[in-house]
């Protein structure tokens, strides 16, 4: 698997430069808005990848909460910081496009404040998580991500069933979407899910790798422990 992650780390970083070349110049100028209509293809493919590892991250809680597997709950600290970063990039391409558009960099829509309330508690998750020293660290994590895998489904039906100043989906919901747009579109959620696991699964590797010193270093100082008593 090792000799696989510079291979894959290639073609990814192949498939980041083709999106790239896609949404800056292969795809159609929007009418309406023009060129800054391209953040599109930066803001809608990172909100799907924040959602599906946010999804990732309740799944491996709730496994961790059932089974107390070690490795479910390195797959729920991962997802979670890998999420709010795709979703911090979800809240900075947001108000850029809305600036121009709208002529407000921010408004308190449903969708953009449940989406600021999403990344909220999934910050809270990971302060959590590095600050708290407590055995029971990890439970709570886990339970805090549960309740935060609630607000995702929420975010993203938030414009289909209310009144929002945030466009409608460009494909289902009433909404409609150029089909060379929509090509573009998904070339870019692939690489960008292409990379989000590059991260993962380094990411992994390495919370794996500490898991095992902290454990090897917590059986060091038992050993050690009835010598220094002596």
């Amino acid at each position: 698997m090792k000799k696989a992650f510079p291979i894959l780390g290639i073609l990814t970083a192949i498939l980041l430069s083709y999106a790239l070349y896609m949404a800056l110049v292969v795809a159609p100028t929007e009418q309406t808005m023009g060129d800054v209509q391209r953040i599109f293809y930066y803001h809608v493919p990172s909100a799907w990848t924040a959602f599906i590892l946010f999804t990732i991250n309740f799944v491996a809680s709730i496994l961790y909460l059932a089974m107390r597997k070690p490795a479910a709950d390195i797959v729920a600290l991962v997802s979670a910081e890998v999420g709010v970063v795709f979703c911090t990039i979800v809240l900075v391409t947001g108000p850029i496009w809305a600036r121009p558009v709208w002529g407000i960099w921010w408004t308190w829509d449903m969708r953009l404040t449940s989406t600021l309330v999403l990344w909220l508690i999934y910050v809270s998750y990971l302060m959590l998580r590095r600050f708290s020293a407590s055995g029971q660290t990890p439970l709570l994590a886990a339970a805090l991500a549960v309740l935060g895998a609630l607000c995702v489904p929420f975010v993203y039906f938030s414009i289909w069933f209310l009144r929002t100043q945030h466009p409608q989906p460009v494909m289902g919901g009433g909404g409609s979407i150029d089909p060379r747009m929509l090509h573009v579109l998904l070339i870019n959620w692939l690489a960008f899910s292409c990379f989000a696991f590059l991260v993962c699964w380094s990411r992994y590797r390495l919370g794996k790798l500490q898991r095992e010193v902290e454990q090897a270093q917590a059986l060091e100082s038992l050993t050690q422990a009835p010598r220094s008593m002596r």
